[in-house]
């Protein structure tokens, strides 16, 4: 119990997928407005914990015991990409108000999810663990996509010199949260 809420930990805060892996970085930096930030964060996160539960399913019953290890990315992204479709009409079944549309180009390009996928089934310490990792890395990129909304907004308020205008200062705080985010490398000792 303690190793998953390590790795639920870890893949949110210390292993961010944004800031210290730069995958689902395309989708931070996209313009969203404050309730489809907060809905594309609920929606990568279940798509990270439905790929990544579904693909290591696949992985140990189909792909390893018929030896075809070498059609992993093959096999994983049309998964991922098949679960957006179905991830959204459900996420609209449940919660109605949040405002989906315009957000399967968003999630269809999000390297974060397939690289959840992939990074999981590498390590391989069984289904729970992944479970853990997708959940994990999903409110990591939750939080950060918060956090570059906050940011955009306090930006716009706020009188900014022209060179820095834009991409330039989102870069510039990327970086800084991504060292603040190595700060948290302190709470967990190997």
């Amino acid at each position: 119990m303690t190793d998953m809420l390590l790795t639920l930990v870890s893949a949110a805060l210390i292993s961010n997928f944004v800031l210290q892996m730069p995958l689902a970085v395309d989708s931070v930096l996209a313009k969203a407005s404050r309730p489809q930030v907060h809905a594309l964060g609920i929606a990568t996160t279940v798509l990270m914990v439905l790929s990544g539960v579904l693909g290591y399913l696949l992985d140990h019953f189909v792909l390893q015991p018929l030896a075809l290890t070498a059609l992993r990315l093959f096999v994983f992204l049309p998964l991922t990409a098949l679960l957006i479709r179905p991830v959204l009409n459900l996420l609209n079944r449940l919660r109605p108000a949040l405002p989906l549309e315009g957000l399967w180009p968003l999630l269809l390009g999000n390297a974060g999810i397939l690289g959840v996928v992939l990074l999981g089934i590498q390590d391989d310490k069984g289904l729970a663990h992944m479970t853990a990792l997708s959940l994990g890395a999903g409110l990591g990129f939750w939080l950060v996509l918060s956090l570059f909304s906050d940011l955009r907004q306090r930006i716009a308020e706020n009188d900014i010199p022209l060179p820095f205008r834009g991409l330039p200062v989102e870069l510039i705080s990327a970086g800084l949260m991504a060292v603040a985010f190595l700060g948290f490398n302190a709470m967990i000792k190997a």
